[in-house]
């Protein structure tokens, strides 16, 4: 069970007592668990820490998620909300995904929620993954932190992305998961059977 520790910097505190609301201006923080390993990173030049309801609302957010210490993956958001105890995470507005490892690849969706308490993220709305060879799209996928394994919910398009012919090449499926380690891709049939599995 993770129990996170927080290390908040801050600078021009503005605190309105009537609304019990703290405006912060350049927040940084860094969450860590109980045996010191550090989760994650969120930085906004702006946002507003709401004692009574002890939620955070961001803006123009950048939240750094860890793994063993080391950064794995860089999101940017329009807007974030931290609640739960600082357990919840919850983006909106032109989210977007980078791993460290696959500079290349980049995910895409409207909004990306993640509980730190357990290993998946889930994104909603025009869900895009696309690097160098492939881009794949869907309203729903969850990213599991664990395996780095996407699985891509009905209805699942993709289609090869080529930059110097205009591919017609397309496949709909119910299902598509995606292996950002080995590059590969597998989709399974409206007929639950597996169709493919392609190799990048």
């Amino acid at each position: 069970m993770l129990i996170p520790l927080i290390i908040i910097s801050c600078k021009n505190k503005e605190i309105n007592e009537k609304y019990i609301i703290q405006s912060i201006n350049t927040l940084n923080m860094n969450v860590f668990s109980k045996e010191g390993a550090k989760l994650f990173s969120i930085n906004s030049p702006h946002s507003n820490y709401d004692k009574e309801n002890n939620t955070f609302k961001l803006k123009e957010t950048t939240i750094n998620l860890f793994k063993g210490n080391k950064l794995e993956y860089i999101i940017n958001s329009d807007k974030a909300k931290l609640s739960n105890n600082n357990n919840l995470i919850e983006l909106n507005g032109n989210v977007l995904v980078k791993a460290i490892i696959q500079q290349y690849e980049k995910l895409t969706a409207d909004s990306f929620t993640w509980n730190i308490k357990n290993s998946e993220y889930t994104l909603v709305g025009n869900v895009k993954l696309e690097n160098s060879s492939i881009i794949l799209s869907s309203n729903k996928a969850i990213l599991n932190k664990s395996n780095n394994i996407i699985e891509f919910f009905n209805p699942v398009k993709y289609q090869i992305n080529n930059s110097t012919k205009n591919s017609g090449y397309q496949i709909n499926s119910k299902n598509a998961y995606y292996n950002i380690d080995t590059k590969s891709l597998k989709f399974i049939s409206n007929e639950e059977r597996v169709r493919s599995t392609i190799y990048f």
